[in-house]
């Protein structure tokens, strides 16, 4: 569970949770009218020739499948002119996060690629913005946890205390490699860490490849702890320290942009506006049951 494997982490989603959750609790009127601007506003692109495309990823990474669908869509317009990739995500899944880490090299040798780090843009959210071509950080921001984590619980003395016992039978010996009905095998522990090790040397050297930085240098900083946005740019493994508006205006250096620069961002299908809507309509209705669920959320 992330909660486990990132708790510094997971005390920051949290408190950022309860924050916004009380904050949009204060006027579910007024929010609900931004909301229907915003979405209305998002898809339009203005005629200035100053466009620049905003992917957000918000949250754990659980799935590539938006984000490269909006990578691709501002990639081949072309009146998006530069594109911002916009981080605030703890990590997520190996596999997703390296999608997503390959469509944005794809994407940066088309047009010009910024990464604006939010609160959070840790592990797998410091290996996808490592694809940017630039990497912008707050003060703050917190970044880093360079690693890869595998565990799983044992419930094997619980089994035994209430009368369980499993039954296995298996094609190979490692088939049920990690079964939390028993203890691993000393050979088994060594696979899993094989594994773990080669996963973190694909994130050491794609951040490496894309920061165009030595692998031995990102191989020292890459230990899973994590670093402050002030002391990441000191090591390197970000460029500058701003906001996503510092973020835009560099995009706009970069990609040579002369006209005044507007943020595009991608239109959100209906459903997805009208379950917004929906939940902060009744969210002072039902604010046990909401923020019942930021915490769940958090906790995946």
């Amino acid at each position: 569970m992330f909660a486990r494997r990132h708790p510094f982490l997971f005390f920051l989603c949290v408190i950022s949770a309860c924050f916004t959750f009380g904050l949009v609790a204060v006027s579910g009127i007024a929010v609900l009218g931004a909301l229907a601007i915003n979405n209305e506003l998002s898809g339009a692109i203005a005629s200035s020739g100053g466009n620049i495309g905003v992917v957000e990823v918000m949250g754990p990474i659980l799935s590539s499948k938006k984000i490269i669908k909006d990578l691709k869509a501002f990639r081949d317009n072309d009146d998006i002119k530069a594109i911002i990739l916009r981080v605030d995500s703890p990590g997520g899944g190996i596999g997703p996060s390296q999608e997503i880490y390959r469509e944005l090299m794809k994407t940066r040798a088309a047009k010009t690629v910024i990464a604006s780090m939010g609160s959070v843009a840790a592990s797998g959210g410091y290996y996808i913005a490592c694809a940017a071509q630039g990497i912008v950080a707050n003060s703050g921001t917190i970044t880093g946890s360079i690693g890869v984590i595998m565990e799983y619980a044992n419930f094997e003395q619980i089994a035994q205390k209430i009368g369980i016992a499993p039954v296995v039978i298996k094609s190979g010996e490692y088939k049920d490699m990690g079964s939390p009905m028993r203890e691993l095998k000393d050979s088994e522990k060594q696979l899993f860490q094989n594994l773990v090790d080669e996963l973190h040397a694909q994130f050491v050297s794609d951040a490496a490849a894309a920061r165009d930085m030595e692998t031995d240098v990102i191989a020292k900083l890459a230990d899973g702890r994590v670093y402050t946005g002030q002391t990441a740019m000191k090591l390197k493994l970000v460029d500058r320290i701003g906001n996503m508006d510092d973020a835009v205006q560099w995009a706009g250096q970069m990609a040579g942009i002369e006209e005044e620069l507007t943020p595009v961002y991608p239109k959100e299908d209906k459903m997805t506006l009208f379950r917004k809507l929906a939940e902060t309509l009744f969210q002072d209705v039902n604010l046990g049951s909401r923020l019942s669920e930021q915490f769940r959320y958090a906790f995946n």
